[in-house]
């Protein structure tokens, strides 16, 4: 699989519970933090038609995931 991004924020309780999952599976990715970073930011309000929903997780295939459960990030997985 190619490059995994997670885009959050700290403060985020979802945003940790999608990174805990993807530990968890050791699925490798690479954290973005939304407030640290302004082209991180306009991603996902790009992504989101001007939205800043988080955790956004962007897949290496293009496809991406906003605020998701912990059954559809698991099942996106395993595809």
């Amino acid at each position: 699989m190619s490059e995994l991004i997670v885009y959050g924020a700290g403060w985020c309780p979802d945003v940790r519970r999608s990174r805990a999952l993807l530990d968890r599976e050791g699925v490798e990715y690479r954290y973005v933090d939304v407030e640290a970073d302004a082209e991180a930011e306009a991603k996902v309000r790009e992504l989101q038609d001007g939205a800043r929903r988080i955790p956004t997780i962007v897949f290496g295939d293009g496809t991406f995931l906003v605020e998701p459960s912990d059954d559809a990030l698991s099942a996106h997985l395993a595809r």
